[in-house]
């Protein structure tokens, strides 16, 4: 299908655009009165193995703000649980992985799904989604970094100093290659599957990147980033990389992403100095500018389009994902800067 609005996927791949492209991270969410009225009725996890449900609240946001791409709703720890491990969404504390992995032994009992069984909610919601969206903005899939998704597994959920995730792979740091091999297999396998449901694109989510010194970094999560990548099977899909916290930023414009997402830390326009000629940029607005004034949040939004200036290659985006107490008409007033300001540096 022929897509009307194909400016994200031009952006990404650094070719002419009119203006510059925008979506936001975690578009679908608790900050919308649309999303929260099918949320009183459905438990999170619930919407996301719902294929129904899951297009459903995909499209809100591109109703809503007007943005130039959807991303499946979804979450990392399906991942996880497609592996064998038990998954619980807990409302005041978050997520909760059961039995985390501390030793070879329950490496050893973890599986390697096939997606088109295990996360078949997913390729079923993706395919779904893409029907429904009949070419209005293409559809990003994703999955966590496998790094990020080792950190869950290890800490059986979010954690305030993480000493279960730096004890492994300090102490074992065999164990920890090892797992970390596994996942970036069944990741590599989990995003090829979206790629043919649909997905115009897939972005990795390298969310605790940032744990790690820029030595261990390259040996615990980018060497597997540019692994997965390598091993995905895809026509001319951009892949997006957003590793929050980590700014080696040369090494990972060579991971082989086509896209580096940026938080709201690293100045947009030397990070176009540095590696703008190998890969395309996305970000980076401060995701909690959208509590200020309409004034404010364009003032800041000019600052980001005019710190990466003229030329294609950039993606607007938060520096991570929306706050779920955001105002949605701040939202969508940032969409509309953005799309008309940026005219100007086509």
């Amino acid at each position: 299908m022929q897509l009307k609005n194909d400016l994200f996927l031009r952006a990404c791949k650094k070719q002419p655009v009119e203006r510059t492209p925008i979506w936001i991270m975690r578009q679908a969410g608790r900050y919308l009165p649309e999303y929260r009225k099918v949320r009183e009725k459905y438990d999170f996890l619930t919407m996301c193995k719902t294929p129904e449900l899951a297009a459903e609240v995909t499209i809100q946001p591109v109703d809503f703000l007007g943005v130039d791409a959807a991303i499946i709703f979804s979450d990392i720890l399906v991942v996880p649980e497609a592996m064998g491990m038990k998954l619980e969404i807990v409302e005041s504390k978050g997520p909760q992985l059961y039995e985390p992995i501390r030793n070879e032994n329950d490496i050893n009992k973890l599986i390697k799904p096939d997606p088109s069984h295990k996360l078949k909610y997913v390729l079923d919601a993706i395919n779904l989604t893409k029907k429904e969206l009949n070419g209005r903005v293409p559809l990003i899939g994703f999955s966590g970094s496998p790094w990020t998704l080792m950190t869950y597994m290890v800490e059986g959920g979010g954690s305030k100093n993480f000493s279960e995730i730096k004890k492994f792979i300090f102490n074992k740091p065999d164990f920890a290659h090892k797992l970390l091999n596994l996942i970036s297999e069944v990741v590599a396998d989990y995003l090829t599957a979206q790629i043919q449901a649909g997905a115009d694109a897939v972005q990795i989510f390298d969310t605790w990147g940032g744990l790690l010194s820029e030595k261990d970094y390259e040996e615990f999560s980018l060497q597997y980033i540019s692994k997965v990548i390598g091993e995905i099977k895809r026509d001319n899909q951009p892949v997006i990389v957003f590793a929050k916290g980590v700014h080696c930023l040369d090494k990972l414009a060579n991971c082989g992403a086509d896209v580096l997402g940026l938080d709201w830390t690293i100045n947009l326009g030397k990070a176009k100095n540095e590696i703008g000629k190998k890969v395309a940029l996305q970000g980076n607005l401060d995701p909690a500018i959208l509590y200020a004034s309409k004034e404010k949040i364009r003032e800041e939004a000019l600052m980001i389009l005019n710190s990466f200036g003229n030329g294609s290659g950039h993606v607007f985006n938060l520096g991570h994902g929306i706050l779920p107490d955001v105002n949605p008409e701040h939202a969508k007033y940032l969409v509309e800067v953005v799309k008309e300001e940026s005219k100007l540096f086509h």
